[in-house]
């Protein structure tokens, strides 16, 4: 509730707002506050990405590889995940536990499907780093195909890009990929995340 009251709140100043320099410059078409307000209400509403962010909700066990060398076998692991959706199915929300690199590992994600730029955005923070790492992307025709963009800055200078694929096979199955590459350097798999619902 207190979530819609400020969204509705800041909607009002923004169509104000729009409606004053609609005004000033006489050369926009004036808005209609109450068309403006139908529309933020539906694209504030959960729909089909949601839905399938929804069903993932639960706790599961993961397997994961990690090629830290080109042509060398990957280090592999096991961990868990516990994945639920929050402010009334809006966000998807995850705790991921597990190790990298021989070290004890935890990560929280946040995903989300943006109604109005029809984008999957990721926001993920963990326990090797201070930053916010970000992605965004789209998905196959039936939304069970993820794929985002994004790139962070190196400590020695530069920036590394990165693509990653998330597919829910069904249910109780999923499966995350990370590639990466180093500049205008050749892409690489990474890392790979096999989830399995805990029964």
């Amino acid at each position: 509730m207190r979530l819609t009251q400020l969204t509705l709140t800041g909607l009002c100043f923004v169509m104000l707002t729009s409606v004053a320099v609609a005004k000033d410059k006489q050369s926009q078409k004036q808005v209609d506050p109450q068309a403006m307000m139908e529309l933020w209400k539906k694209l504030a509403m959960p729909g089909e990405p949601h839905k399938l962010f929804a069903s993932l909700a639960g706790s599961w066990t993961t397997t994961t590889k990690e090629w830290m060398e080109p042509g060398k076998p990957p280090a592999e692991s096991t961990g868990t995940a516990d994945m639920k959706m929050l402010l009334d199915g809006r966000f998807l929300y995850q705790e991921y536990k597990s190790q990298m690199m021989g070290q004890p590992f935890s990560g929280i994600g946040i995903d989300a499907y943006d109604n109005l730029s029809k984008k999957y955005v990721t926001a993920w923070i963990d326990s090797m780093g201070t930053g916010i790492f970000m992605m965004e992307g789209t998905a196959s025709t039936d939304g069970k195909t993820i794929t985002m963009r994004g790139s962070h800055p190196e400590p020695g200078g530069g920036r590394m890009s990165h693509r990653a694929v998330w597919k829910i096979v069904d249910h109780n199955n999923q499966t995350f990929e990370m590639y990466g590459s180093h500049g205008h350097g050749k892409e690489m798999k990474f890392l790979e995340i096999t989830y399995a619902r805990k029964q």
